[in-house]
């Protein structure tokens, strides 16, 4: 790994554990626009980061099965290839639920994504496009907190859950009021229709996409709905709802578990964490019983005394990226234990917006469980899962806000094989958070031809994190050459 690629690794990944300042791109107003698209308002940007790109917006139905009804602006940002002469087409960039593209691509911006990109940069159009209802997109915005106090994701009475579901059906409602139709039409379905409206805009006959965590499944979702459409797929850290909503969860709690221990023992091991030579699981299961109890106050009085449920919550967030995040979880446990728990009061990720994911989990996931009894089987099956964390997962949390709430889901069926879809390379963790290592060969089954490439680490969004990555994804998406199945990048 050469030192400029390091330096970048490490520039984002402060930038992601710190928490970004999110600045609003300079982005075209409705109508007009002076590109060829037609479809799309472009603008040069003005943003320092976005010199010489392109901002936009395109104006798509916000139910699509009313094309003449109402409409919503979607954002989007244009960086063009750095080789026109050779340059191969756009390539699609977008994340997981409730993480704004656009910012992303300004994190690897600051990162020096051009200088360490080679072929994906100077032969790709790089579009960002934020989904409906997140980040620049009509971001969905509500003044109901998303979990109040009082309210738990893992009510153990019955008085407990019915305060949860009284929450998430004003929480809904309240959501209604400030956004209107959209927030029950940002489902996957119409999401993927907003990214073919953008394919024509763009005059592109295909697009090539990548996804990371949630955006892996929309990529499935686009190519089932749109056969051909689709020249090649990235997937980064790709997620398996095959086997439901449930378990989807189980598995992630399986994950994040798993995450915990290693990160756990690096601890255990090592001078850099501040929790070095202590039975870290230990004094992890003892700072949330505590808080549990009573509360744990943030020192400044920014924000409420912390709960073992919130210290749960915000966990997982923290062991996405081992070489930064690992030593910031650490100090977040001693200085909670040393009583200012300002640490878990916040979010790792300042990209992540957990109001956004709530909206449009609530449409993309099925209710199995709905009844006291039926979520308290659950709660016991993820407290077994994951001893330490207590499955305080995205999915589960997501999950649980949406019991009682009035909006219908709208799930994607999944499982079977995606007609018309290119072969996909799938690149997964042997260890992350948010999936299991497994998750990458159900997913890649439903693609046929479709190769998984393995990382061994703790991360994901690898192409900035390994050159080995980094070649095999310039290779697939210029050539359409998958590498050999079990290959597996060490770096």
């Amino acid at each position: 790994m050469t030192r400029a690629s390091r330096r970048a690794m490490w520039t984002l990944a402060v930038a992601v554990a710190a928490g970004a300042t999110m600045i609003t791109p300079a982005l075209a107003a409705p109508g007009g626009g002076d590109g060829p698209s037609g479809g799309i308002a472009w603008r040069d940007c003005t943003d320092a980061e976005f010199t010489g790109m392109r901002c936009g917006t395109i104006r798509v139905p916000v139910d699509w099965s009313r094309p003449r009804g109402p409409r919503v602006e979607l954002a989007t940002v244009s960086r063009p290839a750095d080789d026109p002469a050779h340059r191969v087409g756009t390539l699609m960039l977008n994340n997981g639920a409730g993480r704004s593209a656009i910012e992303q691509l300004r994190l690897a911006m600051r990162s020096g994504l051009p200088n360490i990109a080679g072929d994906m940069a100077k032969r790709f159009d790089l579009v960002a496009l934020d989904p409906r209802g997140v980040g620049h997109s009509a971001p969905v915005q509500c003044s109901e907190p998303l979990r109040p106090e009082g309210v738990s994701y893992f009510a153990k009475d019955r008085r407990a859950f019915q305060r949860l579901v009284s929450h998430n059906r004003a929480f809904a409602r309240d959501c209604v009021r400030h956004n209107g139709q959209v927030t029950a039409n940002v489902d996957a379905v119409s999401t993927a229709r907003d990214f073919e409206a953008v394919r024509k805009a763009l005059g592109e006959r295909q697009l090539n996409w990548y996804g990371i965590l949630e955006s892996t499944v929309l990529g499935r979702t686009y190519a089932d709905l749109f056969p051909g459409r689709l020249r090649t797929m990235v997937l980064d850290t790709a997620l398996d709802d095959t086997h439901g909503t449930l378990g989807r969860i189980f598995n992630e709690a399986a994950a994040a578990e798993q995450a915990f221990d290693r990160f756990a023992a690096w601890c255990t091991g090592s001078p850099d964490c501040a929790l070095h030579g202590r039975d870290v699981g230990a004094e992890y299961d003892a700072l949330v019983a505590r808080a549990d109890h009573d509360p744990i106050p943030v020192a400044d009085g920014s924000h409420r005394p912390v709960t073992g449920e919130d210290i749960r919550v915000v966990t997982q967030n923290y062991l996405n990226i081992s070489f930064i995040q690992w030593p910031k979880l650490a100090e977040a446990i001693a200085k909670a234990r040393a009583g200012d728990a300002v640490g878990f009061a916040v979010e790792p990720d300042r990209t992540f917006d957990r109001v956004q994911a709530q909206a449009q989990a609530c449409l993309d996931m099925a209710r199995p469980a709905r009844t006291f009894q039926q979520v308290t089987r659950v709660r016991k099956r993820l407290a077994a899962i994951s001893p330490h964390l207590g499955g305080a997962v995205s999915s589960w949390t997501a999950y649980a806000g949406c019991i009682g709430s009035p909006i219908r889901p709208k799930p994607v069926d999944a499982g079977g094989r995606v007609h018309g879809a290119p072969p996909a390379l799938v690149v997964q963790s042997t260890h992350q958070a948010m999936a299991l290592h497994s998750e990458g060969r159900a997913l890649a089954a439903q693609l046929p031809g479709s190769v998984v490439l393995s990382r061994e680490g703790d991360e994901y969004s690898m192409f900035l994190m390994s050159k080995c990555v980094r070649d095999a994804t310039n290779r697939y998406l210029t050539d359409r050459v998958l590498p050999k199945p079990g290959t597996i990048c060490t770096d």
